[in-house]
């Protein structure tokens, strides 16, 4: 039955590849691509983001690894690959919720259903820093008086007010993960698994703090490679005011639903709307947007694919480094 999971994924994640690419944005992107002139600073940009990938799942692999300590010890190099083979299954997952099921995978099984409520708080961790990160940069288009793609303020002030709401009720229920379980376990479907959800009583204020610290570290990363790509296919706004943009656009994006065949565009279009009325040129806002998508999940995705297929999954408690 594993194995089975395995090799369904595998084909899941290349059924969805497959229709994403053949998608109007994809394939506008794909275009605008092979309309752009190979130069040097473009590639070296484009270089430099590509080399950001590793970093970028490596901070995440390092959260996890602090996550699950107190269950078991993981070695890097597994924190690692077991962080990549969970892009895989995230790939084909509404908002890339199944990340956890990848990575748990990698624990003993009598860890596995306590690693998911493990890594279920780091992703909240990266959720609280896009929201806070999100709502901020509105705020600061806001005062600069910078063109939104609404109307008038009232939809900037009810964002910036959904957004703080959520913040400070995903920040309590983080800072507070007792609370967060007694909320769970209230839960039908999830009061069984009471005693799986104990580990959430064991993280430290402390323990927590550094998680959301790492968490705010990754976020600079990917934020930084959209600059990169931004700068590189010359989409033609300001830096500052791209570093503006950027948080915003992770916000809105997070916020709407997406489901297996609707990410690619959803991104894109977020992107759009929000840097459209700046100016800049649809073609290399695409492009951006769908290269930071290839590059930070496509790719990891691909190898996370071939990982979980050929990667020994463990059927007894014996812990591997």
């Amino acid at each position: 039955m594993l194995l089975l999971f395995r090799w369904g994924i595998f084909l899941l994640a290349c059924l969805f590849l497959w229709w994403q690419l053949r998608a109007d944005k994809g394939t506008q992107a794909l275009q605008v691509l092979q309309a752009l002139p190979g130069d040097a600073p473009a590639l070296r940009l484009m270089g430099l983001a590509l080399l950001l990938v590793p970093v970028n799942w490596g901070i995440e692999a390092r959260k996890w690894r602090c996550l699950v300590h107190g269950l078991e010890p993981v070695g890097a190099w597994r924190a690692f690959t077991a962080t990549i083979a969970g892009t895989s299954i995230g790939l084909v997952t509404p908002n890339r919720t199944g990340e956890f099921l990848g990575r748990v995978l990698f624990l003993a099984p009598g860890n596995r259903v306590p690693g998911g409520f493990a890594t279920a708080l780091g992703s909240i961790a990266q959720f609280v820093i896009t929201m806070l990160a999100g709502g901020t940069a509105l705020v600061l288009l806001m005062v600069f008086a910078h063109p939104m793609p609404w109307p008038d303020g009232w939809y900037s002030v009810a964002l910036v007010s959904l957004t703080t709401l959520v913040a400070a009720g995903t920040l309590l229920l983080y800072l507070f993960p007792a609370l967060l379980r007694q909320v769970l376990i209230s839960l039908p479907l999830l009061r069984r698994l009471e005693r799986a959800s104990a580990v959430l009583n064991s993280y430290e204020m402390r323990e927590l703090v550094v998680i959301l610290a790492w968490s705010a570290l990754r976020y600079m990363v990917f934020t930084l490679q959209f600059l990169l790509l931004c700068r590189a296919f010359h989409v033609g706004v300001p830096t500052s005011v791209t570093l503006l943009v950027i948080p915003v656009v992770y916000l809105v994006a997070t916020l709407v639903p997406t489901v297996l065949l609707t990410e690619l565009g959803v991104r894109g279009s977020t992107a759009l709307a929000f840097f459209a009325p700046l100016g800049a040129a649809h073609g290399p806002v695409l492009l951006a947007t769908t290269a930071l998508w290839a590059i930070n999940l496509v790719l990891p995705a691909i190898l996370g694919s071939f990982i979980l297929v050929m990667a020994r999954i463990r059927t007894n408690d014996r812990v591997v480094p």
